[in-house]
């Protein structure tokens, strides 16, 4: 054999090796995925709050005073919590919020406790969280898309913006920043000075009032809900950590030369340093009589569960595509008297939905786009 047969039969030998031993690690790395089993554990208890919202017989005055007659019978919400829950310690300064409706309005009310009132922006829609802040987020229908997110500072500048979906489905604009709540009405009352270090302050607190109208192209039904009805509702406070420096307020900076994370303190906790979660927000249920108390309805657990399937579904479908099956997936336990959750997945180059029957006999859907209705 001469030297460039051998040379020629050599490599074709070791290429061939190569791509055999290629060819048996992706075929180890595809038998691996099709024995995995996919599991979702949420990071806290799914214990989200709750809450029993009034209907007042008259219009509530909004100029940031929590003193209106129509809030005196009004219950305060829980205190808030860190956004991770139970993962984070107690926030080191309280706040706490109201909530009531009458024919026209959704009333917000919030008592924010902060010794060094601060703010900057003034202008509509700047991106409010940069400062100290007070933050509405309403899912009218509970399924996770075309939610709003409202903020406010302590000047009462607003920033209102409509969500078509959470972030993370897809890298498309997931936002319409140049919607406006029409109508509504805000006010902040300072219970000491702004901007002024010199002093301590007892804190701030604001009044909200957003118009029925608002949630017209939010829910099916459109508008005001009817007594007993159930919307997803959340709130947030950003509290950023600040310094005093030549007689004005500064934000911390770590080493890296930038601002010190954010404290995000929340009435129901997340888990997740994230509010676009529409899953776990708290639960507002609307009533005419002061004497009822919230109903937890069987439904809702039926939802949680295609939630955690969602998530197992969103890593098994990266995985497997089309090929992804129940048997790889982790059934989640629906602890309900008679009734037997059994869902149904049905993958295809599309995309995914998992289903399942609901209490009533109507079918529960969510799909990849993290949507879920009911049919």
């Amino acid at each position: 054999m001469n030297t460039y047969s051998f040379y020629t039969t050599a490599l074709l030998t070791i290429t061939l090796l190569l791509g055999s031993s290629e060819h048996l690690k992706a075929q180890t790395d595809d038998e691996e995925l099709e024995d995995k089993i996919y599991t979702y554990d949420h990071p806290i208890s799914y214990e989200p709050a709750s809450y029993v919202c009034y209907q007042v017989k008259n219009e509530i005055k909004i100029d940031g005073v929590i003193s209106d007659p129509e809030w005196s019978t009004i219950p305060w919400t829980s205190d808030f919590v860190d956004i991770k829950g139970k993962l984070e310690a107690k926030p080191f300064l309280n706040t706490k919020a109201k909530m009531a409706w009458d024919n026209n309005y959704f009333y917000f009310a919030a008592d924010i406790v902060e010794p060094h009132i601060w703010a900057t922006l003034t202008e509509r829609d700047a991106i409010m969280f940069q400062d100290d802040d007070f933050e509405i987020f309403i899912d009218p229908d509970g399924d996770g898309h075309n939610y709003f997110e409202f903020e406010m500072n302590a000047f009462n500048a607003i920033w209102d913006l409509l969500m078509l979906y959470p972030y993370r489905i897809d890298d498309g604009r997931n936002y319409v920043m140049n919607w406006d709540i029409r109508g509504i009405k805000t006010a902040v009352h300072l219970d000491g000075t702004i901007n002024d270090p010199s002093d301590t302050d007892r804190g701030w607190s604001v009044e909200v009032a957003i118009p029925w109208k608002t949630f017209d192209d939010f829910k099916r039904d459109g508008g005001k809900p009817s007594i007993g009805d159930q919307w997803r509702v959340d709130f947030s406070r950003v509290d950023w950590t600040m310094k005093i420096i030549d007689g004005a307020y500064e934000k911390v900076k770590g080493k890296n030369g930038k601002p010190l994370p954010e404290n995000n303190w929340v009435w129901s906790p997340i888990g997740y340093v994230n509010m676009h979660k529409p899953e776990v927000w708290g639960y507002v249920q609307f009533t005419d009589d002061s004497s009822q108390v919230f109903k937890e309805e069987s439904e809702e657990k039926i939802k949680w569960a295609l939630w955690q399937m969602y998530y197992q579904v969103k890593e098994c479908y990266s995985d497997l595509g089309k090929d992804c099956r129940l048997p790889s997936l982790s059934i989640p336990n629906v602890e309900i008297e008679n009734y037997n959750f059994s869902p149904q997945l049905n993958a295809n180059e599309f995309g995914f939905t998992i289903s399942a029957g609901s209490v009533d006999g109507s079918l529960l859907v969510i799909d990849e786009r993290a949507q879920l209705k009911k049919q």
